[in-house]
């Protein structure tokens, strides 16, 4: 058994595991509340459009997303045989066990909120990713070159109410799961340090709240401006 195989077989090294997933996951959602926000210039999507081409087209993005889904099936199936194994080594529930004051609400239940962002995960690759490559989405000429037009598909899409709660909802499971998520990283990987500590979990505070309301925002803009 190599020394890999070691680490990652035990709760030690899931839970690295899970600390370096995570945190890849959160530059990922950097990068890619970065490139959404276009979505917001009134230049009728071209700049979206034109992003939304160069990520799936230039070699070095695809790469770095090959490494997103792995990040993301690896976080996610990490985080299920840690819940197991803590659900079976403590079997029976206390009947005081005064969990509210030992711990968050929200670390107690990162596996349901990490399961409901899962899901979420899933419906926003079925109706964009898997649109982007396969859907039959109508082409816009820009310059004399061609783009597909996903504008239109996101227009489209957040002109349903039901989807634009579903997605702000999701945002709010997501900025949840940050919160205990970003500084539990951080601790897993030994970064502990009284003066640095405050520091992290005040930016871990900051980003759980601005980043997903960044996200929550794009398809409540979409869906107001279908109103005018």
């Amino acid at each position: 058994m190599s020394w890999v195989t070691k680490t990652f077989s035990s709760t030690l090294g899931r839970k690295l595991l899970m600390a370096l997933t995570g945190l890849f996951l959160i530059l990922f959602l950097i990068g890619h509340v970065s490139g959404n926000m276009l979505l917001f210039k009134d230049d009728g999507g071209q700049a979206f459009n034109e992003y939304a081409k160069f990520m799936t087209t230039n070699p070095a993005v695809k790469i770095l997303s090959y490494l997103t889904y792995i990040s993301i099936i690896g976080h996610v199936v990490v985080s299920i045989i840690l819940s197991a194994k803590n659900k079976k080594a403590r079997p029976v529930n206390y009947a005081d066990s005064k969990a509210g004051t030992n711990s968050t609400w929200n670390s107690r239940n990162m596996g349901v909120l990490g399961t409901i962002v899962f899901i979420f995960i899933v419906v926003h690759l079925q109706n964009f990713w898997a649109q982007m490559h396969w859907g039959a989405i109508p082409m816009v000429t820009y310059e004399g070159g061609e783009f597909k037009d996903l504008y239109s598909v996101v227009n489209l899409a957040f002109s349903n109410i039901g989807l634009v709660a579903l997605y702000v909802i999701a945002m709010a499971f997501l900025g949840f799961h940050l919160y205990h998520g970003f500084a539990s990283a951080f601790q897993t990987l030994g970064l502990n340090h009284k003066k640095y500590t405050p520091a992290i979990k005040f930016i871990g505070s900051a980003f759980s709240i601005i980043v997903p309301a960044m996200f929550a925002s794009m398809p409540l803009y979409i869906y107001f401006s279908t109103l005018n």
